[in-house]
């Protein structure tokens, strides 16, 4: 079991021998690299999801055979890790150090930004999930969110629940956006009008419409006209929530 665990903890393209950068060396093919590469899989996968994705999809896409994909990568896994790392490498990060700057506003930026990633690449939230998420890119996220929670006041102990709880729901609920957004993207509709074909349906049907009856004053009280303006008055009001948490609990010292 523990070689088993080492071996699985190792399985990563950014550990070890498979950090190369180029080819393997030797009849490589022109005109590819990793670069080129993991950018041609990161608009694969926002086209055609996760599902979808193959070394040969890949290859053919490239106009090249799935073998030549394999002189810069050893697997499929090994290629999904870069893109993982490529999309994480869109994040716009605040300064930690900048004195001038609030934390909170920091910490809203940074949940802002990583909601609009899970939303803008469906399949990114199953990846983080899957692999050690160490590439360069991603280490930055994680480097900027524990110096900007740090500057927060929090006991050391408690910095690390922190994050959790500020960058799990992010994660929740950008993932939970980013597969309606591509529901809605199947039924050719906009997110408002399937919104209100939704709601038609659900309201009519027996077994949900006491279910509706019961939260109209709070899908009322919601307020927004679209359902964009409704979902980012509810990430900015939960995320408030839990700004004021962290001061709670600051205050509480």
């Amino acid at each position: 079991m523990v070689k088993e665990a080492e071996r699985s903890a190792r399985a990563s393209v950014w550990l070890g021998a498979k950090t190369r950068r180029g080819g393997r060396g030797g009849g490589q093919p022109s005109g590819l690299d990793r670069e080129r590469i993991t950018s041609v899989s990161v608009r694969l996968l926002d086209a055609e999801g996760l599902e979808k994705f193959s070394m040969r999809r890949l290859a053919a896409e490239l106009n090249v055979t799935a073998m030549s994909v394999y002189w810069y990568v050893d697997t499929k896994d090994d290629l999904l890790e870069l893109a993982l790392d490529a999309a994480f490498g869109e994040l716009r990060l605040p300064d930690p150090d900048a004195e001038d700057e609030d934390w909170r506003e920091q910490l809203r930026a940074l949940a802002t930004e990583y909601r609009a990633l899970l939303v803008r690449h469906p399949w990114l939230s199953p990846l983080a999930g899957r692999y050690l998420n160490i590439g360069p890119n991603s280490l930055d996220f994680s480097r900027v969110v524990q110096r900007v929670v740090r500057r927060t006041g929090l006991p050391p102990h408690g910095v690390m629940g922190a994050i959790s709880a500020v960058f799990q729901f992010v994660y929740g609920y950008g993932t939970v956006e980013g597969h309606f957004s591509a529901r809605i993207s199947d039924t050719g509709l906009s997110a408002d009008e399937y919104h209100q074909q939704a709601m038609a349906v659900v309201a009519e049907s027996p077994e949900t419409a006491e279910a509706v009856e019961e939260s109209k004053d709070l899908l009322a009280a919601r307020g927004g006209d679209t359902v964009a303006e409704m979902l980012d008055r509810d990430f900015t009001f939960a995320l408030d929530l839990l700004v004021a948490g962290i001061e709670a609990m600051v205050a509480r010292g």
